[in-house]
């Protein structure tokens, strides 16, 4: 894990994402509170929870469960003037520690993996105040006919992968109204992730040549990159949003 986290440091993300498109979802939310209390789950280095800072008037927690990402979150946050808005959390989204029915949004982009869409919508839920919403971004297929290498990939990687038509039956299933889904652009899978990424294990194989461990992380990662160039029309990352009812 020391790894993980070492091949992923000083870059945007921890995972695709874009501001554009994290405003775009905030946007769909039409009778959010002027003020909302707003959980950011698994927010990583935190630049989804400086969009939601400058384009909401709301109190925002912002969660992780690794402090060297909350430490950067927090220098961000200072230099983008937002860090009244946002405390940061160090915990974890398996066992939230907070009042139910409290928030008025609860926000994970490219975390929810994590813990399992399924579960994770279904267990959040006593959080969110009635009426209140609950967006994500996960990991889906896109279209029916996935060529097998990339099904093969993917579902190793991530079994719980799956469609959005199903997806959406999960939400309506699990006590919300659906407010809409989109698919995240491919410049959010780049510009802040992938191109980054790449940039790190450069320096990263100089450094650890030799290192078993460490190679088979990187080359895993590179194979996760590979992938996503020859069938990226096939699957992306979709933000689902939601009401609770």
């Amino acid at each position: 894990m020391d790894l993980f986290f070492e091949i992923h440091k000083d870059i945007p993300r921890e995972g695709p994402g874009e501001n554009a498109s994290t405003k775009q979802a905030l946007l769909m939310l039409k009778d959010l509170p002027s003020e909302p209390n707003i959980l950011d789950i698994g927010c990583g280095p935190g630049m989804q929870t400086i969009e939601l800072a400058k384009n909401t008037n709301g109190r925002i927690i912002a969660l992780d469960n690794h402090k060297p990402f909350l430490d950067l979150l927090k220098g961000r946050a200072v230099e983008e003037d937002v860090l009244e808005k946002i405390k940061t959390k160090e915990g974890s989204m398996f066992s939230l520690e907070f009042e139910k029915n409290s928030f008025d949004l609860l926000w994970s982009e490219g975390a929810i993996f994590i813990i399992g869409f399924s579960r994770g919508i279904k267990e959040w839920r006593e959080y969110i105040r009635i009426g209140g919403y609950l967006v994500v971004s996960e990991i889906s297929w896109l279209r029916q006919d996935i060529p097998q290498e990339a099904r093969t990939f993917w579902e190793s990687d991530y079994p719980e992968i799956k469609g959005i038509d199903h997806n959406m039956k999960i939400i309506e299933e699990s006590g919300y109204s659906p407010v809409g889904n989109f698919v995240l652009p491919k410049s959010g899978w780049w510009n802040d992730y992938y191109n980054p990424l790449i940039e790190r294990i450069k320096v990263l194989r100089e450094k650890y040549d030799g290192n078993k461990e460490a190679n088979d992380i990187m080359d895993n990662t590179e194979r996760e990159i590979e992938i996503y160039k020859k069938y990226s029309d096939y699957y992306g990352y979709v933000f689902y949003l939601m009401k609770k009812i």
